[in-house]
């Protein structure tokens, strides 16, 4: 099919990324249009004014190309087609449409650290050591003995190296086996994943999250990994009993040459006002790495870590310690924070949240320096489901299973209305189970009560839509006392005060010198009758200067 331009119907601004709330789409999930069971594009097409009306600024739809579905749409086949479980390229076009007439930008997850081994990229590669794409993908050599060429680990599990027996030689994968690492050294790789963009681009994307961004390139020598001693380890990027924890991944991944290529993709990026997101899987560096990748106006726009995606609840002091560092290792970079995506356990089970500790900590996401991604279901507070084994479609939560339940638990379908057992996703059996704790908490029932969490991140997003300084301001006097954390957001002439007490005990907090007055009544910002403030359990005070 030829290639579409869709005239974007937003005013042109580069800058539109900078403090947007970007909503997170998981296409499997979302909504089936056509009684497969599967979410598609029309049915996001079909629920986009539901997005706007969030508030959210723009989506962000995890893949949804050509691919045989092993890793689900994170092994690509085919990168400029889309999967006919999804639909069409036509499908597309229209959800562009559909999208930009509401006023909401769309950015699409490309997947370019890898393919598919089913890709045709890889299955020319594989036949011999002098085709015309025998570099495209990273082949070695053996050991004498016939081991891997070094000790390089997959996220799921065991060597990232695998034998062919066609070329006689081992490809890596840091993931499964059937997604091969591209070899970014090959200059013919870096063009074609270029040329990826700009297709995409044509056809009206506003921009791109990058997975795994820092997994592009790899050490040219191959050398070993060092060990990790065992002090040092945590589960932000693969779970405790995966042994990819046990190495400082100084050589797989975040190696210098990256830049160049992202450069590369930023000068397409450009042309377009486009913006991405790139993420970056690294447990020990993850922050110092978003700085180095969103440093100046070459580079990426924006990148999010693992910090707030962790196992532990962060407390007002972990949130002070990690924006302190943000200041120090990315004060030139922008952050992008989420607490829930399609990888992790949905937070509000993750850290066992009451409804008022969930509440507090929307608002204050929303209050922070940076962008903010949105996990579909998360503006309705759905807990992780419980999806039993014989149900899992995920292969991480196959192999780990029972000490780590993989990703199928924040990735059932969204609920939506209860005309029927499938909380109106689909007329027919799920790829994945509904839940039945999501039912009751579908998005018509939300709707048409003012007291429901759908209410609350729709006044959390609009606080920060009112407030410039919120969205795109710088952040000062940042610190906790005891369980309060609280800054300062400043932008032009508007100064906004926050705190939050992030605990079940009744707190107080200083304002700092001036006037204020308060604001975000409907989020139950606390009353300001003095210079001290008295804040109930998970409370914020919301203030705005006025002299």
């Amino acid at each position: 099919m030829d290639k579409i331009t869709v005239a974007n119907s937003l005013t042109k601004d580069p800058d539109w990324w900078r403090g947007a709330v970007i909503y997170q789409i998981y296409p499997r999930s979302f909504q089936d249009s056509n009684g497969s069971g599967t979410g598609d594009l029309k049915g996001i097409a079909h629920r986009l004014p539901y997005i706007a009306d969030l508030g959210a600024d723009a989506i962000w739809i995890s893949p949804f190309f050509k691919s045989p579905m092993a890793d689900f749409g994170y092994d690509v086949s085919d990168y400029c087609d889309v999967d006919p479980m999804f639909g069409t390229l036509t499908d597309f076009d229209h959800l562009i449409e559909t999208a930009h007439n509401l006023g909401l930008k769309v950015m699409i997850d490309l997947v370019l650290s890898h393919t598919s081994a089913k890709h045709a990229w890889f299955e020319e590669s594989r036949i011999s050591r002098d085709n015309q794409r025998h570099d495209w993908y990273v082949w070695s050599d053996p050991k004498p003995d016939g081991t891997p060429p070094n000790n390089w680990l997959s996220i799921f599990g065991g060597s990232a190296w695998q034998w062919d027996a066609r070329r006689e030689q081992y490809y890596l994968h840091n993931f499964l086996t059937s997604q091969p690492d591209l070899n970014f050294h090959t200059p013919a790789v870096q063009d074609a994943l270029l040329d990826v963009a700009h297709f995409w681009l044509e056809r009206g994307v506003d921009g791109f999250r990058l997975d795994t961004i820092n997994f592009y390139v790899h050490d040219k020598q191959l050398r070993d990994n060092p060990a990790l001693p065992a002090d040092q380890r945590n589960a932000n990027i693969a779970p405790s009993v995966n042994p990819y924890n046990h190495q400082t991944h100084l050589y797989s991944k975040n190696q210098p040459e990256n830049f160049a290529f992202l450069r590369k993709l930023r000068t397409v990026m450009d042309k377009y006002d486009a913006a991405a997101v790139g993420e970056v899987g690294d447990a020990q560096r993850g922050l110092e790495i978003m700085g180095e990748y969103t440093a100046g106006d070459d580079l990426m726009q924006m990148c999010y870590a693992f910090e707030f995606l962790a196992a532990t609840q962060p407390t007002a002091a972990r949130f002070a310690e990690v924006l302190h560092e943000v200041d120090k290792v990315a004060a030139d970079g922008w952050a992008c924070w989420a607490f829930s995506n399609h990888d992790v356990i949905r937070h509000i089970s993750r850290w066992s949240l009451s409804d008022a500790a969930a509440r507090a900590m929307t608002t204050l996401i929303m209050c922070l320096r940076g962008s903010v991604c949105v996990y579909q279901g998360e503006e309705l507070g759905l807990p992780e489901a419980d999806v039993a084994f014989e149900d899992l479609q995920d292969p991480y939560g196959i192999e780990f299973w029972p000490e780590f339940k993989g990703r199928d638990g924040c990735r059932t379908p969204m609920v939506w209305e209860d005309s029927n057992k499938n909380g109106g996703f689909s007329d027919a059996k799920p790829w994945l189970p509904v839940a039945e704790t999501h039912l009751h908490n579908n998005a018509a029932a939300q709707a048409a009560d003012p007291e429901a969490m759908l209410h609350h991140y729709k006044a959390a997003i609009a606080l920060r839509h009112a407030h410039p300084a919120l969205a795109q301001g710088t952040h000062d006097d940042l610190t906790n006392t005891g369980d309060v954390l609280h800054f300062t957001r400043h932008l032009g002439d508007e100064t906004i005060f926050c705190a939050f007490n992030l605990s079940d005990a009744p707190a107080t907090i200083t304002l700092p010198s001036g006037t204020w007055t308060q604001i975000g009544t409907d989020l139950h910002s606390a009353d300001i009758t003095g210079p001290t403030v008295s804040l109930g359990p998970w409370q914020p005070c919301l203030a705005q200067r006025t002299s």
